[in-house]
C-alpha cells in the first residue's frame, strides 16, 4: 500500500518535472530551434493540422530556419500561420522556402522571458506540492483506517518530503539553466 503511494507521488512528480521541460523547449532563446514553431498549426485544406505534417523544418544556422512545404500551395497558409503566431517572427519566402531569421533577443526581452521561466517552475513546484498533499493524505486515510502504524506513517510522510524535495531541487535546476541559456548572448 505505502509502496504504491509512493511509486505513484513518483510518477507523478516525473510528469511535472517532465512538462516544464516541455512547456520551457517552446521559449525563444535567440538561438534557431525547430521547437520554436512545433506548436503552429497550419490550415490545410479546412482543418488545422500541425506545422511538421504539412512541411519539413530546418535548422540553417544558429539564427536562422528553413521551413519546406511538402505541397506548394501550402507556403501561403504557413506563412499566415507564423504571422498570426505571437512568436514575433518574420518569414521570408523564396520560392518553395519559407526562411525565418531569428533576432537577438533584447535585455529587456531577456528579463520577460527569465520572469516566465521563473513562473513556469514555481507552477511546478506547485504541482509537486500538490502532489505531496495527496500522497499525505492517503497515509493519513490508512494511519485512520488501521491499515498502518504511526511508525509508518511518520517514516511513509519523510519519504514522501524527500521525494518532493529531491524534484523541487531537479525543477530549480532546468529553471536556471532555461534563465542562463535566456541571459548567454
Amino acid at each position: 500500500m505505502l509502496d504504491d503511494i509512493k511509486k505513484d507521488t513518483q510518477v507523478r512528480m516525473t510528469k511535472s518535472v517532465d512538462a516544464l521541460r516541455h512547456e520551457l523547449v517552446h521559449l525563444r532563446t535567440g538561438r534557431a530551434s525547430a521547437a520554436l514553431v512545433e506548436p503552429l498549426r497550419v490550415n490545410y485544406y479546412g482543418s488545422e493540422v500541425p506545422l511538421n505534417q504539412v512541411a519539413s523544418v530546418a535548422i540553417a544556422d544558429a539564427r536562422s530556419l528553413t521551413i519546406t512545404p511538402y505541397e506548394k500551395p501550402m507556403v501561403g497558409p504557413i506563412e499566415k500561420a507564423i504571422l498570426a503566431s505571437n512568436l514575433g517572427l518574420t518569414p521570408t519566402t523564396v520560392g518553395q522556402v519559407i526562411r525565418i531569421n531569428i533576432p537577438a533577443l533584447t535585455e529587456q526581452r531577456r528579463k520577460e522571458l527569465s520572469k516566465h521561466v521563473s513562473g513556469e517552475g514555481e507552477n511546478a513546484k506547485v504541482a509537486v506540492r500538490n502532489i505531496r498533499r495527496d500522497a499525505i493524505h492517503h497515509v493519513k486515510e490508512l494511519l485512520k483506517d488501521k491499515k498502518i502504524t504511526e511508525d509508518e506513517e511518520r517514516r511513509a510522510e519523510d519519504d514522501i518530503q524527500k521525494l518532493t524535495d529531491r524534484f523541487v531541487k531537479d525543477i530549480d535546476e532546468v529553471v536556471k539553466k532555461k534563465e542562463d541559456e535566456l541571459m548567454a548572448i
